[in-house]
């Protein structure tokens, strides 16, 4: 899987942009708040569809404009694949593959696998459980088309129970209805546990494993799963919590409350590592996605890294950059330095100014 272009029209800060990747290594380059994340920001709408910052569609729009389009093309199977995005104020989003309107997201996952990695990811250990669900359902969402229907489901079914547990305030009588949402909590539940902890239980080695690397052998990192309530016990348990629920107008118990366990020796580092562990975990995590897809789809992921070099020691940028290889790699920075102190090879480098970009040559002249 290569992605070997893409072109911009009112997008972000962008009026119009087209740029060809290298199968290998990329680096865009500039000084903060020239538009470099709103590449790889588009990059990332086009794997899955959605924005890696949680951006609302209208909010990605160029200042003035109704509407934005987003057209990258992949390489994948010795078969070109065109994705288009139409983003518009007053409508919903167009996905149109190979100039093929779809109607589900789903029908775009698998295409376009993509890792993102931001200095906000070096936090998943120490912030809150909600971004470390995250980690899960962006990944398994990817690569498991019956694991997003179920994830969409369960969150409708939420969703839906929520509002009723409100409702039945004003209403005690629609305290009936509730065991039908139950139900479908319950259905859906129990399969995003089992898949969840599946999933986990596959990655738990190889991040072990990248952690050991990492801290040169000297720490050895677990990893597990921490389900808010096992799946056989999840519908006894919505019942004996019901008036709680009801009290609270929320639903306490379920797989949206699950959780990642990483310890050292018996430690939670979650809560008592140190910084340059939690890190260290969050890299391992991160770099065992590539592991996860290849294994999954047969194909290396593109990774994206934005800006993440400068918030890492020497230990882990060599860590990190030695890991790329085989991997199409987009790279943001504020500068080459810390590429040319490790003698990494970059195969394209393009400057970033203010919307503008620049493709240069290894004299720092631009390539026209």
């Amino acid at each position: 899987m290569i992605l070997t272009s893409m072109k911009l029209k009112d997008f972000r800060n962008y009026e119009n942009l087209e740029i060809q990747f290298d199968p290998d290594t990329n680096i865009i380059y500039g000084d903060n708040a020239q538009g470099k994340t709103n590449i790889l920001e588009a990059l990332y709408l086009s794997g899955t569809t959605k924005s890696h910052k949680g951006s609302h569609e209208k909010e990605m729009i160029r200042f003035g404009e109704n509407e934005s389009h987003i057209c990258t093309t992949v390489l994948k199977d010795g078969r070109e694949y065109k994705i288009d995005f139409h983003l518009k104020k007053n409508h919903a989003k167009g996905i149109a593959i190979n100039k093929i309107p779809i109607k589900k997201a789903s029908e775009l996952f698998g295409i376009l696998n993509i890792i993102f990695f931001s200095p906000e990811d070096l936090n998943i250990i120490k912030n809150g459980p909600d971004r470390r669900r995250r980690f899960i359902d962006s990944e398994l969402c990817q690569i498991d088309k019956i694991y997003l229907y179920n994830l969409s489901n369960y969150k409708n079914a939420l969703q839906q129970r929520n509002k009723l547990l409100k409702e039945i305030y004003y209403n005690p009588s629609l305290k009936e209805i509730l065991p039908d949402w139950d139900d479908q909590l319950v259905e859906y539940g129990k399969k995003i546990i089992e898949r969840r902890r599946r999933f986990l239980q596959e990655i738990a080695p190889t991040v072990t494993e990248l952690h050991r690397q990492i801290s040169g052998g000297k720490e050895i990192a677990k990893l597990s799963y921490e389900p808010n309530i096992e799946d056989m016990f999840f519908a006894d348990e919505l019942v004996n919590c019901r008036e709680r629920d009801l009290k609270q107008a929320q639903t306490n118990v379920g797989p949206h409350r699950d959780d990642i366990k990483f310890e050292i020796d018996g430690i939670d580092i979650r809560r008592f590592g140190s910084q340059g562990q939690q890190r260290t975990c969050a890299l391992s995590l991160k770099l065992s996605e590539i592991s996860v897809i290849e294994s999954t789809t047969g194909e290396r992921p593109v990774l994206l890294l934005d800006d993440v070099m400068s918030e890492l020691d020497s230990n882990r940028q060599n860590f990190l950059l030695g890991s790329l290889k085989d991997t199409q790699t987009i790279i943001t920075c504020t500068g080459l330095d810390d590429f040319v102190k490790n003698r990494f090879p970059i195969n394209k480098v393009f400057e970033v100014v203010a919307g503008k970009v620049f493709e240069k040559d290894e004299n720092g002249a631009i390539v026209k």
